[in-house]
């Protein structure tokens, strides 16, 4: 199973129905297999923290969220994280696309790369790295029961090299 497929098959065997995603070359396939999934609600959207308020009426309405965002997202949605789904105990699942890692040739990615998980620990909000193609389908299937159980958004980052 590819990386893509992984992905995809965790969110649908978690249940999620309603995705949300900003445009990432990284997530292109998997948002494919999003568009062409009938039982899955896919909103493109310009930014961030306007999928983290969509996500969170999505979630008021019973449906199970993710967004998919590039790391640079996460910089852009903080307050919206923690005025929003942290206030108000949302589940959600991020998956990120963890630019300026290892192998990213892009210098101007490097310095969020760098503090991506930081600002994740700072938020007290649980991630996993995703360093193991065979963990990938088992991390994201279990993610939304975590999210429900913590209350507060679970990430999933995806680095360059996994790719």
């Amino acid at each position: 199973m590819d990386t893509s497929e992984s992905i995809y098959k965790g969110l649908k065997d978690a249940g999620i129905d309603f995705i949300v995603s900003v445009p990432c070359a990284n997530l292109s396939k998997l948002l494919n297999k999003i568009d062409n999934d009938e039982n899955i609600k896919h909103v493109p959207v310009n930014r961030e923290e306007e999928g983290i308020g969509i996500c969170a009426g999505a979630y008021l309405g019973g449906a199970k969220t993710a967004i998919l965002m590039q790391n640079s997202g996460l910089g852009n949605s903080i307050n919206a994280l923690k005025s929003l789904t942290e206030l108000y105990e949302f589940p959600l699942i991020m998956i990120i696309s963890h630019r300026g890692t290892e192998g990213e040739s892009i210098c101007g990615q490097i310095p969020m790369g760098k503090s991506t998980t930081k600002l994740l620990d700072g938020m007290e909000y649980p991630y996993f790295k995703i360093n193991n193609k065979n963990d990938t389908y088992n991390l994201v299937k279990k993610s939304w029961n975590l999210s429900c159980k913590k209350k507060k958004p679970i990430s999933i980052l995806i680095e360059i090299n996994y790719w």
